[in-house]
């Protein structure tokens, strides 16, 4: 590496980074970090692992961002579209504990499946967020549910200072910053897109459509889907 620092150590330091945060939000939202959170060590000790075994280079790569953290998926696990199950399965990190499945990793597991297997894909893609820290809003019910960062204009407009230099972050894990691929082709797509205008991250953001949309309202269609992700990802078309 020539002194240089790895992909898996750039990542782990942001992941530290992100602990010591903290964001101003409006009445009735709260963040999920679990890099701070009650299971943070064990959080550390799955990510640490993680990173090693697929990113301890200093070979570029692609992002692929979704909105924000799951609060019982990657808020869970602290790796992106990666739930507990799947983790333990498929790459041997150990996450006893972890007993939370997530239709968004299913789709996901199956796209990399096909791309050649968790050791290609993670070669050539970091999985991210534009968000990189989960959110949740207090529902009528007083319940905690999912929220984006775009849900709400107050939440937005709090937020995106952090946004953008969350972004300006990840870019420095050693991005190939050619592509850029968004998972949500709605909001999540048009405020990336909008930042985009501004900073010039990406020199093109390709919109996929976001796992939970496939999986809950347009499950007869997922092998289109899954052919429209390994499509975009292998660059065919460009």
């Amino acid at each position: 590496m020539n002194g240089r620092t790895t992909v898996a150590g750039r990542i782990l330091q942001f992941n530290e980074e992100l602990a010591e945060t903290t964001l101003e939000l409006p009445p009735g939202f709260a963040v999920i970090n679990p890099f701070s959170g009650p299971q943070k060590e064990r959080v550390r000790e799955v990510t640490t692992a993680f990173y090693h075994k697929y990113y301890d280079d200093d070979k570029p790569r692609r992002l692929v961002l979704g909105s924000s953290p799951a609060r019982r998926g990657t808020a869970v696990t602290g790796v992106p579209f990666e739930d507990a199950k799947l983790l333990e399965s498929e790459t041997g990190v150990d996450v006893d504990g972890y007993a939370v499945s997530r239709p968004s990793a299913g789709f996901l597991h199956d796209v990399i499946r096909r791309y050649g297997g968790r050791d290609k894909f993670y070669a050539d893609f970091v999985m991210s967020f534009v968000c990189p820290l989960g959110l949740v809003r207090t529902s009528p019910q007083e319940r905690e549910v999912n929220c984006n960062y775009y849900e709400n204009k107050k939440l937005l407009e709090l937020l995106n200072s952090f946004l953008v230099k969350a972004l300006e972050r990840q870019l420095a894990f050693g991005i190939d910053a050619s592509v850029c691929y968004c998972i949500g082709s709605g909001e999540n797509f048009s405020f990336l897109s909008k930042a985009n205008e501004g900073q010039r991250f990406f020199k093109k953001i390709v919109p996929l459509e976001h796992p939970r949309f496939i999986t809950q309202y347009n499950g007869a269609r997922k092998e289109e889907f899954a052919e429209k992700y390994l499509s975009a990802l292998r660059g065919e078309g460009d």
